[in-house]
């Protein structure tokens, strides 16, 4: 059996639709599924192509008619026969994982970048307190030192690394 599902609304593009179906058509291990995106009349469609047995395919359509992403904004779900290809639901998967990660990886990229202005305003800030600290408290990086020295010579005596 084949179905040509059309998901139809406001925002069914870009909130994870075609994962989403991944994941039911793989729990139900449906052979066949294609997913694509599309627009129609002003409207964002998510097309999905499935095959497999009868029961498998009625199960996938009770899913996605009642089930959705939830960023999604769906207005209807049609589905009718198909008679065409399907993909192997395996190629869907590997074509997903790409998209995601090409969606990943300049997002983890600018988090790199981030972090490397973090770490310097942090250095910069710890440096600007420890200068306020001796300021406030004259002699109190002497006297910390001299504390420091005065534990390693306790943990000398005591046998303590």
């Amino acid at each position: 059996m084949k179905l040509k599902i059309k998901i139809v609304g406001t925002k069914v593009h870009d909130v994870g639709y075609r994962v989403f179906l991944l994941k039911h058509a793989m729990n139900l291990a449906l052979p066949g599924l294609s997913t694509y995106n599309w627009e129609e009349d002003g409207q964002q469609e998510v097309i999905a192509l499935v095959e497999g047995n009868e029961a498998r395919i009625t199960a996938f359509l009770r899913t996605v008619e009642k089930n959705k992403p939830e960023p999604a904004e769906v207005s209807k779900v049609t589905f009718e026969d198909y008679d065409g290809d399907v993909g192997r639901t395996s190629e869907v998967a590997m074509f997903c994982s790409f998209v995601q990660l090409d969606k990943a990886i300049p997002l983890l990229l600018d988090m790199r970048d981030d972090l490397k202005a973090v770490r310097k305003t942090t250095d910069s800030t710890l440096d600007e307190i420890k200068g306020m600290r001796e300021d406030i408290q004259p002699g109190y990086a002497m006297q910390f030192r001299q504390m420091q020295a005065d534990v390693r010579v306790i943990k000398d005596r005591l046998g303590i690394a």
